[in-house]
């Protein structure tokens, strides 16, 4: 039967279904990441006006972690309001994290953010979720590549989030990162719809806050008006290159791996030190996230000194270390025409000290 929907009555809504089209979710069950913020309200009402008839289910997933007391508490009961009204389902995860985690906040935020999306991988698993949807925004998408490059980053850093990734059964998609926040404000406006604000946003302990109220308004006054335009076609043609880059990743890959197991990577050095020094690292960031070995533990430091040890061997030099114990407790060894990398054994890391340096 044809669709009897009404057409969207809101720019942000005809937006929306232009980034995802209804069509393609109708049939499936959907998670909407809901803090209770606006950016998020909005997606949830937006994406409810657009669903289609369909066995699809849209499910809010409101993740508590007990940061402000009694305002955390509000928060999800905003939520679960919310979803009463629209006669949605809402599952709601509780994830406290101490708020004494890391300094100057930082590791607040680290910490939070991998609790919240380790809460929705079990939901999407548990729920059959194909789609876990969040409401970053292309302020958010800005202000994540200015943070990046302050922080020191290179090209795949400066391609910022992407629009899609797994995340456990289902996938984790952003459909609004072309959309400016203003735009959902007055989307907000115009329904009426109120919402929650945290006031750890205003929080300038945080880098992120500043960037967001410091940092970029002046650079919009007094260095480019368009800045976050910029920072987005920064971030697409990072995009772009890093998209290159990653199909020669998987070709060297394809033709240096020599083995793969839990806990150890054999690389073939003749293929491997060859190949530029960038994509070096490329490759070997690419066997770090297969392996699920910690990757923000390595520096651009640690980088250079593995892909040094592969161009030394390559050159048959002794000035550089053959053995190396990397944050983790990887190990990387050179041996004959192979790059071994595998996690430590307590043998290799208490009593071989004289090969492995720390």
């Amino acid at each position: 039967m044809p669709d009897k929907r009404e057409p969207p009555h809101f720019p942000f809504e005809t937006r929306l279904a232009a980034s995802w089209p209804p069509e393609d979710w109708k049939d499936l069950t959907v998670l909407v990441a809901v803090s209770g913020g606006g950016d998020s309200v909005a997606l949830l009402r937006g994406l409810n006006v657009l669903k289609p008839p369909g066995d699809g289910r849209l499910i809010a997933a409101h993740v508590n972690h007990k940061l402000r007391s009694a305002d955390s508490d509000a928060d999800q009961a905003f939520v679960q309001q919310l979803c009463r009204q629209l006669g949605l389902a809402c599952e709601v995860a509780m994830a406290a994290v101490d708020p004494r985690t890391g300094s100057r906040g930082q590791g607040i935020e680290a910490t939070a953010r991998r609790a919240r999306y380790a809460a929705f991988e079990e939901m999407a698993g548990r729920l059959g979720a194909r789609f876990v949807v969040t409401a970053h925004t292309a302020d958010d998408q800005a202000e994540t590549i200015l943070h990046r490059i302050l922080r020191g980053t290179g090209i795949r850093g400066l391609s910022g989030m992407s629009r899609s990734r797994r995340i456990g059964p289902a996938t984790l998609l952003r459909p609004l990162l072309g959309t400016a926040r203003e735009e959902l404000a007055e989307y907000l406006n115009d329904l009426q719809q109120p919402f929650r604000t945290d006031a750890s946003n205003c929080d300038v302990r945080f880098t992120r806050n500043r960037i967001r109220k410091d940092l970029l308004p002046l650079l919009a006054v007094h260095y480019n008006p368009t800045i976050v335009e910029a920072l987005l076609r920064l971030g697409e043609l990072a995009g772009e290159s890093q998209s290159l880059i990653n199909a020669m990743v998987r070709d060297v890959v394809k033709r240096c791996l020599r083995h793969v197991g839990r806990e150890e990577v054999r690389l073939d050095l003749n293929i491997l030190a060859v190949q530029p020094t960038h994509l070096v690292r490329e490759v070997l960031m690419d066997v770090w996230r297969r392996q699920g070995w910690p990757l923000a533990a390595m520096g651009f430091a640690e980088w250079e000194l593995l892909a040094g040890m592969i161009s030394a061997a390559r050159k048959q030099s002794t000035n550089g270390p053959r053995k190396w114990m990397f944050p983790g407790a990887i190990v990387a060894e050179i041996g004959e025409g192979v790059l071994y990398v595998r996690l430590s054994s307590l043998t290799i890391n208490q009593t071989s000290k004289p090969d492995v340096r720390r």
